[in-house]
Order: structure tokens, then sequence, then C-alpha cells
């Protein structure tokens, strides 16, 4: 907060903020990738039945309701708040332009009564 002035905005560390988000969002798409592909294959622990037991559960803990669930929905909240402050930024933005322009209109009305 500015002394006497209210709240100020840096766009330029939203914007970072956004950058960071949609890296982190390109590096979770990745771990989608390859837990999805963890989940698809069979794990090779042998054909003893509590072999064959251990690698259905570990595919299955990996599967869409396990790890891969968890890392598509981290991916999800990642989007939504990347999203959410890009949202935010374009606001402050638009509200920054309408202010500058009511501001200047208002200067130029009072320079022509002043003349």
């Amino acid at each position: 907060m500015n002394a006497g002035r209210g709240y100020q905005v840096e766009l330029d560390l939203i914007e970072d903020r956004i950058t960071t988000l949609t890296r982190l969002g390109d590096l979770t798409g990745d771990l989608v990738t390859a837990v999805s592909r963890l989940a698809e294959r069979q794990p090779m622990l042998g054909t003893a039945p509590p072999a064959v037991e251990l690698a259905s559960r570990l595919r299955a803990a990996a599967g869409e309701s396990g790890l891969a669930g968890e890392v598509i929905a981290a991916q999800r909240e990642v989007v939504a708040f990347r999203q959410l402050l890009s949202d935010a930024k374009a606001a402050y933005t638009e509200v920054d332009d309408d202010t500058g322009s009511a501001v200047r209109a208002a200067g130029e009305r009072s320079d022509g009564a002043a003349r």
C-alpha cells in the first residue's frame, strides 16, 4: 500500500507468476504422460500369485484413480490458477487504462475551460 494513495498492483510481478505457472503446468503435463504410461504397463515381477497380485496393485495405484488421477487433478488446479491470474491481470489493466483515459479526458476538459 502506498502512503495514503491506496494499493498499487505490479502487473509485471503478476506476469512473472503467470509465466511460472505456465511452466509448472507444462511440467505437470509431462508428469501426467509419464504416470499414464506407468499405469498402462504391467510390472514384471514374475508369475507367482503374490507377484501377480503386487503387480496388479501397483498398476491400480498408478491408474486414473491413483497417482495419475492425483497428478491430473493437480494439473487442472495449476491451469485454473494460472487462468485466474491472467484474468485478474487483464481486469487490472482494463481498469488502469480506463482510469488513465478518464483522467486525461478530465484534464483536457479543464484545459479547455481554463482558456
